[in-house]
């Protein structure tokens, strides 16, 4: 066994992980990073970033086939997923290089191998194949993978994303279990690409965690393209052949069959905190969520824990976020506060949904009914929506903002092609406190998408200019 010390030793090279050691290479301090995997985990190799191709593939076919509606005469002769997959893995290829590359110029030493915690003369360490790696201070950023449920396993037709995203032909029929982030994005995508597709979901709703507005907007519009929904529907049983899948449904009472070729779980994802050594090291988790204070120490002296790990929202930029906040605090920065709710969402389908701050229902049950306003605006007035939804079915949208009266904005929640694009304006809004009448005279550029969000301030504060 062999010892090497550094002043910091990170235990994955995920999103949270690879930023606390990015960040405290910066601060001047010695970092290892232990990684069984590739550097950047699930979001680049498996998640966000390859999740993101394969849904402008599907944008490119739907540009395709509407092409005819602004002039353009192209017809969509096929689709050829070998080619797709070969593209998404080249941009996936370049940007891991490019993210290897900058951890070697910080001076940050790469750990191959699988690592557990332990300790070393009473200093956090961490194990990888009999050699030890001593930090002053250890970051557990381990991220989370995919779950089933009870009577479903994972295998031949029946795919958690990481299978799904491996496919070199688009399925003919699709079932999705689950109508979270995961799931609607890939019905989305595979909609997009030929799919039949139908979404089954326990909750009365798609996206839950979302504004009730957004809610009812996605599921109207994903009605509208055909994407079937089972909303408050159990699945009670899957029969696999080699021919396909059928899935059983317990409709509210009713027992139904769905045929399909492939089945997607993605009934959510689940830490990664298993093996890992963590009780022996004194580590307290909670179904598997390792437990911190607010600056996001564990029971465990100086050992943290960042991203999917510790409960909350699961986004990668949550976990940039906390990677930063770590390694700031362990070099006595004293960064902000950290907020979850101060965390932008974006689900990425067509239309896309975007949020932050608080729902409305969450506002109201804060503040009181009487404390909260809101305004929303439609992007079916809005030239910039009109033109780049051309030819697509009727899906407009809306900029909804949640106000206290007489107080700062608290939520802001969009509808529409590309509003993820908008929505940070909506984070700094909430972040700053902003009211309604600081924001209302900063006009926005015409046209764009975002003077939905302009008119939805102004409206707010009394002084509408192109609603009622």
């Amino acid at each position: 066994m062999t010892d090497q010390s550094f002043d910091l030793v990170v235990l994955g090279g995920g999103s949270g992980g690879y930023a606390a050691a990015l960040r405290a290479a910066e601060l001047g301090r010695t970092v290892a990073v232990v990684e069984q995997d590739l550097l950047g985990g699930t979001c680049l190799h498996r998640g966000c970033v390859p999740t993101k191709a394969l849904l402008h593939t599907a944008e490119v076919a739907d540009a395709v086939r509407r092409a005819g509606s602004v002039g353009i005469s192209a017809t969509l002769d096929g689709i050829d997923m070998a080619a797709a997959v070969a593209w998404r893995e080249k941009l996936v290829d370049g940007k891991h290089r490019g993210l290897a590359s900058l951890v070697r110029a910080r001076g940050i030493t790469v750990v191959d191998g699988r690592g557990t915690l332990t300790s070393a003369d009473g200093a956090p360490a961490v194990e990888v194949a009999g050699d030890r790696f001593i930090g002053t201070d250890v970051v557990v950023a381990t991220g989370a993978g995919s779950r089933t449920i009870p009577g479903v396993e994972l295998g031949g037709r029946i795919l958690d994303s990481e299978a799904a995203l491996a496919l070199d032909e688009v399925p003919k029929r699709a079932v999705i279990l689950g109508g979270g982030v995961i799931g609607v994005e890939f019905a989305s995508a595979w909609r997009s690409l030929g799919a039949d597709v139908t979404i089954v979901e326990a909750l009365d709703s798609l996206i839950a965690n979302e504004d009730p507005s957004s809610r009812k907007a996605l599921e109207k519009a994903y009605r509208q393209r055909g994407i079937g929904l089972e909303l408050g529907s159990r699945v009670t049983g899957v029969e696999q052949s080699e021919h396909g899948v059928r899935i059983a449904v317990d409709r509210g009472g009713e027992e139904v069959g769905i045929d399909a070729d492939v089945v997607l779980v993605a009934v959510g994802r689940g830490p990664v905190t298993d093996g890992l050594g963590l009780a022996e090291a004194g580590v307290e988790t909670d179904r598997g969520f390792v437990v911190v204070d607010p600056s996001l120490r564990t029971t465990a002296p100086h050992v943290w824990a960042v991203g999917d790990i510790v409960a909350g929202p699961q986004l990668a930029h949550r976990g940039f976020r906390h990677g930063l906040f770590v390694a700031e605090t362990i070099a006595g920065k004293n960064p902000s506060p950290l907020d979850d709710s101060l965390f932008p969402r974006v689900t990425y389908s067509t239309p896309e949904v975007a949020s932050v701050g608080l729902t409305e229902p969450q506002a109201v049950e804060t503040h009181g009914a009487d404390r909260v306003v809101t305004r929303e605006v439609s992007l079916a007035g809005n030239a910039k929506s009109e033109i780049v939804s051309a030819g697509a079915d009727s899906r407009a949208g809306f900029a909804k903002v949640v106000a206290l009266v007489d107080g700062p904005v608290i939520g802001v929640h969009l509808v529409g092609d590309r509003v993820g694009e908008l929505i940070t304006e909506g984070q700094l809004a909430v972040a700053w406190e902003a009211r309604a009448d600081d924001l209302a005279p900063l006009i926005h550029a015409h046209p764009t998408q975002s003077e939905a969000l302009g008119e939805a301030f102004l409206a707010l504060a009394g002084s509408p200019l192109h609603t009622l």
